[in-house]
């Protein structure tokens, strides 16, 4: 759910602006999945870049507050998210933790780092959301530690119909800053893309897992 449109259209600008999204609709990049997709995403690069970074912080910041007030803890998806995640709590002054994909294999085999109490609320920050299978793994393991999970925010999401369902179906309130619609409307507006590319983009999304360059 995108809860303010200017901010979306914002961040998408920036993401393009420092190629943490690319889009290459005439060609293919192939995703660990073994997917072709015309676009590629990797938002660490935002950490990169100052004013960025404190752009989606303080962002990230001000909608948790406005829709949750403040969790007791702020925790991060590993690991994509650990930084920016790291940043949000310090904006809010509050304790930070993140998740792992899974156990660790050594030492107290922890799963999640950093302290979290039983009973405590925790929003979680994430990267980017496109399954939606690693970012709900890392909720169930909040909530079998005693957590109570009030919602997630990434900062970008392809909006795939199997997340959207995945979501849901776990009751975990989704949020971004950006999304897949406000990207393309944004890199069209901009000319990044002309519109036969923008139709390319958004054919892509409806079967992702059969499309081809």
């Amino acid at each position: 759910m995108i809860l303010n449109k200017e901010t979306a259209k914002k961040t998408a600008e920036l993401l393009l602006q420092i190629k943490a999204i690319k889009l290459e609709p005439q060609q293919a990049f192939t995703w660990a999945s073994g997917w072709e997709s015309p676009i590629y995403c990797d938002n660490r690069i935002v950490l990169s870049y100052p004013m960025i970074r404190n752009y989606v912080r303080e962002h990230f910041a001000k909608q948790i507050e406005e829709k949750y007030g403040k969790p007791d803890v702020i925790a991060a998806v590993a690991t994509g998210a650990i930084g920016i995640g790291m940043l949000v709590a310090e904006y809010l002054s509050l304790p930070f933790a993140y998740v792992r994909p899974e156990p660790k294999g050594h030492g107290r085999k922890n799963q999640i780092e950093g302290n979290l109490e039983e009973g405590q609320t925790v929003v979680v920050i994430e990267d980017l959301i496109s399954t939606g299978k690693s970012s709900l793994n890392a909720v169930k393991a909040l909530e079998e530690a005693g957590a109570n999970v009030k919602g997630m925010f990434a900062i970008f999401t392809y909006g795939f119909e199997t997340s959207e369902k995945s979501f849901k179906e776990a009751g975990i309130e989704l949020h971004t800053l950006s999304d897949y619609e406000h990207l393309i409307e944004t890199a069209q507006n901009t000319n990044y893309i002309n519109a036969e590319e923008a139709g390319t983009l958004r054919k892509w999304r409806e079967d992702p897992a059969n499309w081809k360059a």
